[in-house]
């Protein structure tokens, strides 16, 4: 499709894939033209307020993805280690096996941090809420269902960082085959 006629949504999975690999910092304005085949007046056209414009709207894909794929699946009825199931089979894919970056993480570096705390805040906390959730729905007590929440997140927050550091998937793969173990050891 001729990227004039792209929709918005296409465009903007488009810069996702180039946040992702390099940070909001690390985007150029050539770089996100070139993965939206869009020239810049056309990029300016569908994000008037420019990078820091195309950055926030990749943050509400990714909120919606979240929503879709994590948070509902975590809350939906059923065994938890169903529902852990589902989370992990979407963030599997999500991350192609631990060979993808985390565009989370990497939004919080640089300055980039500073301009987009608030909506990276409310998914990370979101995440750990929903997952405090499920721990508790398997018999955890409130605290140590929330320490395990943010223990599953920053293992796999850290699992994506250093299967990129390594290129190797193999911690992430790790991690998301040990979590049905962590939730089931209540």
């Amino acid at each position: 499709m001729p990227a004039a006629l792209m929709p918005r949504e296409q465009v903007v999975r488009r810069l996702m894939e180039v946040f992702r690999g390099r940070g909001f910092d690390g985007a150029s304005l050539s770089e996100l033209s070139q993965a939206s085949g869009l020239g810049r007046s056309s990029l300016y056209h569908y994000f008037p307020g420019g990078k820091e414009d195309m950055a926030r709207a990749v943050l509400e894909e990714v909120a919606r993805w979240m929503d879709e794929h994590v948070l509902a699946p975590l809350a939906a009825s059923g065994p938890p280690l169903r529902r852990l199931s589902r989370m992990i089979a979407a963030l599997d894919e999500r991350y192609d096996g631990g060979r993808a970056a985390c565009l989370l993480g990497n939004m919080l570096v640089g300055d980039s941090r500073r301009l987009f705390q608030g909506p990276l805040k409310v998914a990370f906390a979101a995440w750990v809420a929903a997952l405090a959730t499920l721990a508790r729905d398997a018999g955890m007590s409130p605290a140590r269902a929330r320490q395990w929440a943010e223990d599953t997140v920053l293992s796999i927050e850290g699992a994506l960082v250093l299967a990129r550091g390594l290129d190797d998937p193999g911690p992430f793969r790790r991690v998301l085959r040990r979590l049905p173990r962590t939730l089931a050891q209540t």
